[in-house]
């Protein structure tokens, strides 16, 4: 596919494939979710993100089309709700990269919102995919926290795929749920 830009400059956009390919990870949650709360196991929901609708075109009275829009405020965490009487909050990230994750995804305001909900007794993790292999990964968020505060005291910007193999737990993926985090959240959380 090539793409020619105003300025004359000319990109080819290359095919990339990876394994399940079309399906996000946002997306694989919302299905686990979806089963979660059917089955009457969690009430977990994607938290929408806040934007301010500034310019909006009507072409045929049953289709809007944004045309201008701004984020309201900097976003929290993917995901919130209730699993087993206790809070529950995570957020969703996905690399590339095959041997490492680049801690450059998250962002200050992300970290001060985990740090807030565990100060308050709420579960607080991220669910970390390695698009390549298709590995999904559960690391709690003090300890992602602690890989934050590393990399600013001039450490590594990114976190090591066997650190992070050593300190989470690798997601069981499947058909129902797809990704079943919330057997890791209780072997973490509530079977100690």
């Amino acid at each position: 596919m090539k793409f020619n830009y105003p300025n004359g400059k000319t990109v080819r956009k290359q095919t990339a494939t990876y394994g399940n390919r079309g399906m996000t990870l946002e997306e694989d949650i919302n299905l686990s979710n979806e089963y979660y709360v059917t089955c009457g196991k969690a009430v977990i929901h994607k938290k929408p993100t806040p934007v301010q609708i500034v310019d909006v075109d009507y072409p045929k009275r049953s289709a809007a089309v944004i045309k201008e829009a701004y984020f309201r405020k900097p976003s929290t965490t993917d995901y919130n709700g209730v699993y087993r009487g206790r809070y529950i909050d995570f957020e969703a990230k996905e690399t590339q990269q095959k041997t490492s994750f680049p801690l450059k995804n998250f962002h200050e305001h992300q970290m001060v919102h985990m740090k807030r909900v565990i100060n308050h007794g709420g579960h607080c993790f991220v669910l970390l995919r390695f698009a390549a292999s298709g590995e999904v990964y559960f690391l709690d968020a003090s300890r992602l926290l602690q890989f934050w505060h590393e990399q600013k005291e001039g450490g590594r910007k990114s976190v090591k795929k066997s650190e992070i193999a050593a300190s989470g737990e690798l997601v069981p993926c499947g058909f129902r749920p797809r990704i079943d985090y919330l057997s890791i959240v209780d072997k973490m959380y509530f079977d100690s």
